[in-house]
């Protein structure tokens, strides 16, 4: 059994344990409104965006599809993982690594390759998969170029026919205290559909549809692909939130357990020590 100085020690050290828990739960949580705010405010951006590019394919040319919709045989895949640079934070990476290999297991057929967003998710692949790119750094300076650049480089090598599908797969915020993994078609572009019956409508476009298209939907696949980070960002002080506060939860309790066990031991050790002092003043007297 620890003696009494072991029994303090680990108290202490618990003690400063929650503190940094505590501390870590915290700065977690006042980032987590910054981060919530920044993807609450793009959702509707994006998924306006969505919509004008499906009204506007709706009523173009069929026979000219955009180089990002077309599809063609999959021999070869990209899986873009979104993960965070920091640990302690649940299971929100491993959840991302989780899916990547049930996604690996489920294509096995193909050529894989993963672009890896997050220094968990480079760290978990690069020594048994082929990595495209370690886009880590765009967390050292988080916003839309710096994705932007990344995802350029996808695009163009979609465009030049290295990958026949193209994969993100991300931490979907919902709350504090939940993140939804989730797996969406980055390339070639999927357009949403519809059985509500579309209205004839006579616009007049300037520059032509196809022009706008051609703009739109790179600006839509690099808004999709920041929209995934941000929801990722947000999703990973969600988790990290959570995991400190249990994590602070589980020291106080295990912090009431050690001082009941210090405290019976001290009283023991009291005891014992009073116990001696009366036999030896017992003995003393009988002699």
């Amino acid at each position: 059994m620890a003696n009494l100085k072991e029994i303090r020690g680990r108290i202490t050290s618990i003690s400063s344990t929650m503190q940094i828990t505590r501390a870590m739960k915290m700065v977690s949580a006042a980032k987590l409104k910054k981060a919530q705010d920044a993807i609450v405010m793009l959702r509707p951006y994006s998924e306006k965006l969505q919509e004008i590019i499906q009204n506007v394919n709706s009523s173009s040319d069929p026979d000219q599809v955009s180089v990002y919709a077309q599809k063609r045989e999959v021999k070869r895949i990209l899986f873009i993982a979104v993960t965070s640079n920091r640990g302690l934070a649940g299971a929100f990476n491993s959840s991302i690594v989780k899916e990547l290999n049930i996604q690996f297991q489920n294509n096995s057929q193909y050529e894989i390759e993963v672009l890896t967003i997050g220094k968990k998710a480079y760290d978990a692949v690069r020594r048994n998969r082929a990595v495209y790119a370690n886009a880590s750094a765009v967390y050292d300076n988080l916003n839309f170029d710096a994705v932007s650049n990344s995802t350029e480089a996808v695009m163009n090598s979609f465009r030049e026919g290295k990958f026949d599908e193209v994969y993100i797969i991300y931490n979907k915020f919902i709350n504090a205290a939940t993140q939804e993994v989730t797996k969406e078609q980055l390339l070639p572009i999927v357009m949403p559909e519809t059985t509500e019956p579309q209205l004839e409508t006579d616009y007049i476009f300037e520059p032509n549809k196809n022009e706008i298209l051609d703009n739109l939907i790179p600006k839509s696949i690099k808004t999709q692909v920041f929209k995934a980070v941000l929801d990722s960002v947000a999703s990973e002080h969600g988790a990290r939130m959570t995991a400190m506060h249990k994590a602070t939860d589980n020291a106080q309790a295990l912090k009431n357990d050690l001082v009941i066990f210090y405290n019976k031991a001290r009283q023991a050790a009291i005891t014992n020590e009073i116990l001696e002092i009366v036999s030896g003043a017992e003995a003393l007297k009988n002699s």
